[in-house]
Parts: C-alpha cells; structure tokens; sequence
C-alpha cells in the first residue's frame, strides 16, 4: 500500500478553511498531481515523510539558535479540523500560511544537506535509507518551497493512503 504526503502550493485568498472544502481541493489537485508537479505547485513523498522530517529535525543538534524552522518543511502549519458534517474518510489536512512557508524555504536553501546527512548517516543508513534517496527530496523540497515563498503562496498538506 502506498501513502503519499501531498503538498500544494496555493493563493491563501484562494483558501477556504473548511475541511470538507480544502479535502476536494486537494482530492482534485491529486488527480492532476502529474501536471501540478511539471508547474512547481505540488510535490509529494512516499512513505517517508516521516524520515525527512527526521533528517530535518538534524538541524537541531546543529543550530542551537534555529527556532525549529526545520519542523516547518514537512509536519509545519495547523491541522485543518473536519467539521462536523465531513465525510470520515477525508484525510487529515495541515495549512502553513505563507510566512511559515517563507521560512521553511529560507530553512531548506540555508541549511547544509551533508552536516544534516553527517548528523544522521549512521542511523538511517541501518534503516536501508540512502544519502540519494534523501538529497532527492530535499533538492524537490527546496524547488517546491522556493517556489511557493516566491508567489507569497501558502501550502496544503494531505496525506493519502
């Protein structure tokens, strides 16, 4: 079974904060997760979110002065709550607004790949998880961000299973 951590990028005025409303917001970006990605709006990771987020969380045995911008890339922003008439079934949801996503991208463009892989190398390499698989999403998370931070655009995140 797969499980996905989606992301996308959006105007927070094109944002409504509803559940029910941003789940088939997300459900429809999904479904044109190939386009979106080929226009930096949307990226997404397999399974392991949770390990980048790891990797990330690196930074702080690294900067003792880095005020948790590492947490924002991956579990940042505030749950969505599903309302009372949402359908069980709509995934869980976080909103970061813009100027959260501003310092997930200024985090993901300063910090050093290598000193977070030195920090984590050999605990994730047991694991079976390679310095490719995760400079790969780190490289995409730094595209994505940057490019969401430039259009001053907030991200939702879904995750899907």
């Amino acid at each position: 079974m797969s499980v996905y951590l989606h992301f996308r990028a959006v105007a927070e005025s094109e944002i409504r904060d509803d559940h029910t409303w941003l789940a088939a917001f997300m459900s429809e970006a999904w479904e044109n997760d190939d386009a979106e990605y080929a226009a930096g709006i949307a990226h997404s990771i397999n399974k392991s979110w949770d390990a980048v987020h790891n990797l990330y969380a690196a930074a702080n045995a690294l900067y003792t002065d880095a005020d948790e911008p590492w947490n924002l890339a991956i579990y940042g922003g505030r749950p969505v709550p599903h309302s009372a008439d949402a359908d069980p079934s709509d995934p869980p949801l976080m909103l970061l607004e813009p100027s959260g996503v501003s310092q997930a991208a200024r985090f993901l463009t300063t910090v050093s790949f290598d000193e977070l892989w030195d920090v984590v190398d050999a605990r994730f390499s047991a694991l079976g998880w390679t310095k490719q698989e995760h400079l790969e999403h780190h490289r995409g998370l730094q595209e994505f961000y940057g490019q969401a931070a430039s259009a001053g655009h907030a991200v939702v995140k879904a995750v899907w299973a």
